[in-house]
C-alpha cells in the first residue's frame, strides 16, 4: 500500500492534498480524515444512559463538535513540525532581554511541578499549608532585602499589574493624608516602558511627560520645573530603557521628596543590580519586580507572570489583603504563618486568592539556589556581556549613549539609513544567521533604536558570533543593501505583513463550510 492510500500520516495527507513546500504547514483540521482517531478507551463499565437523562437539554449541543480526526501521530508530527519553526533560547540566542531571553534552570519548573505544590487548594485552611505559606513568607522577605523595602506583597500578576497596585497604594496613601484630591499627576520620564504611563493613566493621574538628557538620565531642571505639590509620583526605571544608570537618582529623589510626592521604581531591569545596588537605598517608595524576567519564569506568549510589590514602612498599611505573616509566639517552638486579612487601610484584593503560586515556587528556588553571591554575580555577568557587546559595535553602528551601559544597550540604524537600510532590515537579516532579532524601534527617544540584551548566561563565543553577523550586515549595508532589504532569505516565512496582522488579525481559524455546532 502506498504512502497516499495509507494516508496514514500528514506526510501522506499533504501528498494527495496540498502544497508540500516548507513555507506551508496545515492546521490541523486540514489534517484530519474521517474515522481515524488517536485514542482507545476501556470498554464502558457502568449502565448506558441516554445523555438527555445526565444533562439537561438546554445545555446540549445542537449537533456534533467539529473536532480534527487524526491519529496519534498526526498529532505529534504536526506539533513537532510547528514547534521547529519557533526560534526560543533553547535552539539560539535571542538578545531581547531577560524575560523569557536567557537561561531559566529547568530543576525550577520540576520543583514547581512537585506534587505537593500543584495539588495544593486555595481554600484549604492555613494550618494544613503551613509549608506554602511558609515559601511565601520566606520569599517575600528575600525580596525586601533584595528591593530594600520595608514589605512585599506578593499578589499582582504581571509587571504592569504590579505598577497599578502600586500607584494604588500610592493613591490610597495620599488620600490619607488628606490630598488625595490634590494629588493628581504622576511624572513619567520620556524613556520610560510604555506600561508607566499606561498604569498611571488607568489609575486616574495625569501623566506629565519629562525628557531625558544627554547623558540619557532626567533632565533634572525639567524635572524641578513640572514638580509641584499636585504631583503624586514619579515613575523611574533605573537602569532605564537606554541600559543607563540615572547618575543624578539621589537628587531626583530629593526633588520629588521636598513636594510630598513618592517615587516608583519600574523593576523590569532588576537583572542588572541585583546585590550591587537597592531601590530602596535609592529613595524609592514603591517598587515592583517581575518575578518572571528576573528570577526564573520563563514568560513568552502571555503567561505566566507575578509582579511582587515592596513598599517602604509609611505605605504598609495599604498593602492588598491578605498578606502572608509569621506568628513566632506558640510557644513550641515552630512558626505559625497565616493570611491576615484585617487590614483595614488596605486597597482591598488585586488578584484572586494569592497570585501566581508556581511562579514564585521557581523564584524562591533560584534565589535560594545562587545566594546573595549568585544574585549578584548573575548581575556582573549580564553588565560585562552587554558592555562587551556594546564595545565590538559602536564602531559599526551609531551609539546614542556613549557611556558604560548596565545590563543592555541601545544602538541604531542611522548610519545605515544612509543606505537606505533600517533598523528593521537589520532585524530581518539577523534571521538568517540563526539569530532572533533584538528589540527594535524601542525605546521611541532613539531613531531607529535596536535595544541589545544579552542577559548573563550566553558564552563569550555566541557573544563573539553575533557581533560578527552584525558586522556582516553593517558592511552588506553599505555593499548590497538590495539584499538586506529583501532579508530573510533562509527562514520559512520572510517578511509578514505586520500592519495587517495588527489591524485585521485572524485569531482563529474557521472551516469555509463547517457544519453546525
Amino acid at each position: 500500500m502506498s504512502i497516499i492510500e495509507n494516508n496514514s500520516s500528514p506526510e501522506g495527507c499533504l501528498a494527495g492534498k496540498q502544497d508540500t513546500s516548507r513555507s506551508w504547514e496545515p492546521v490541523i483540521f486540514e489534517l484530519s480524515t474521517p474515522g481515524r482517531k488517536g485514542y482507545s478507551l476501556p470498554p464502558c463499565d457502568v449502565d448506558d444512559a441516554a445523555v438527555e437523562e445526565l444533562i439537561p437539554v438546554d445545555y446540549l449541543r445542537r449537533g456534533e463538535p467539529d473536532l480534527p480526526e487524526v491519529s496519534e501521530i498526526d498529532v505529534v508530527r504536526h506539533f513537532v513540525r510547528l514547534s521547529q519553526r519557533n526560534h526560543g533560547v533553547d535552539v539560539g540566542f535571542y538578545p531581547l532581554g531577560s524575560c523569557t531571553m536567557k537561561y531559566n534552570p529547568k530543576v525550577n519548573e520540576y520543583l514547581a511541578s512537585l506534587p505537593g505544590f500543584t495539588t495544593l487548594h486555595p481554600y484549604e485552611p492555613a494550618d494544613l499549608v503551613q509549608g506554602a505559606l511558609r515559601l511565601m513568607y520566606e520569599l517575600q522577605q528575600y525580596l525586601c532585602e533584595i528591593g530594600g523595602m520595608d514589605a512585599v506583597t506578593l499578589q499582582p500578576a504581571a509587571g504592569a499589574h504590579g505598577e497599578l497596585t502600586g500607584l494604588l497604594m500610592i493613591r490610597a496613601y495620599h488620600e490619607h493624608r488628606g490630598e488625595g484630591g490634590k494629588r493628581i499627576k504622576v511624572i513619567v520620564p520620556d524613556s520610560a516602558h510604555g506600561t508607566n504611563p499606561a498604569s498611571a493613566a488607568f489609575c486616574g493621574y495625569q501623566v506629565v511627560e519629562v525628557k531625558s538628557d544627554e547623558r540619557g538620565g532626567v533632565d533634572v531642571n525639567e524635572l524641578r520645573s513640572v514638580m509641584d505639590d499636585s504631583v503624586a509620583a514619579l515613575m523611574l526605571t533605573n537602569p532605564n530603557t537606554l541600559g543607563l544608570f540615572d547618575e543624578n537618582i539621589a537628587e531626583i529623589a530629593r526633588i520629588v521628596h521636598e513636594r510630598g510626592g513618592l517615587l516608583y521604581y519600574d523593576g523590569a531591569n532588576m537583572n542588572a543590580i541585583m546585590g550591587i545596588t537597592r531601590p530602596g537605598d535609592m529613595g524609592f517608595d514603591v517598587l515592583h519586580f517581575n518575578l518572571h524576567k528576573t528570577f526564573s519564569t520563563p514568560h513568552g506568549g502571555g503567561g505566566p507572570g507575578s509582579g511582587p510589590v515592596g513598599v517602604k514602612k509609611d505605605l504598609i498599611p495599604f498593602l492588598p489583603v491578605p498578606t502572608v505573616e509569621k506568628d513566632s509566639s506558640s510557644g513550641d517552638g515552630d512558626p505559625a504563618y497565616y493570611l491576615d486579612f484585617n487590614r483595614p487601610l488596605s486597597v482591598g484584593r488585586v488578584r484572586s486568592f494569592y497570585g501566581n503560586f508556581s511562579v514564585m515556587v521557581k523564584a524562591y528556588a533560584y534565589i535560594r539556589a545562587l545566594g546573595a553571591d549568585g544574585l549578584r554575580n548573575a548581575s556582573y555577568a549580564a553588565v560585562l556581556n552587554a558592555n562587551y557587546l556594546q564595545k565590538k559595535l559602536k564602531d559599526h553602528y551609531h551609539l546614542p549613549y556613549n557611556r558604560y551601559c548596565k545590563h543592555e544597550f541601545v544602538i541604531s540604524a542611522k548610519n545605515q539609513m544612509e543606505h537606505g537600510i533600517h533598523a528593521s532590515d537589520i532585524a530581518k537579516a539577523l534571521l538568517d544567521y540563526g539569530f532572533h532579532a533584538p528589540t527594535i524601534y524601542f525605546p521611541l527617544i532613539v531613531k531607529e533604536a535596536m535595544m541589545i540584551e544579552p542577559t548573563e548566561t550566553e558564552s563569550m563565543e555566541t557573544l563573539d558570533a553575533f557581533c560578527d553577523a552584525m558586522k556582516e550586515i553593517a558592511e552588506k549595508a553599505k555593499n548590497d543593501p538590495g539584499y538586506l532589504r529583501s532579508a530573510p532569505h533562509t527562514t520559512v516565512v520572510g517578511r509578514l505583513d505586520e500592519v495587517t496582522a495588527a489591524r485585521r488579525p485572524k485569531l482563529r481559524w474557521k472551516r469555509e463550510a463547517g457544519p453546525e455546532s
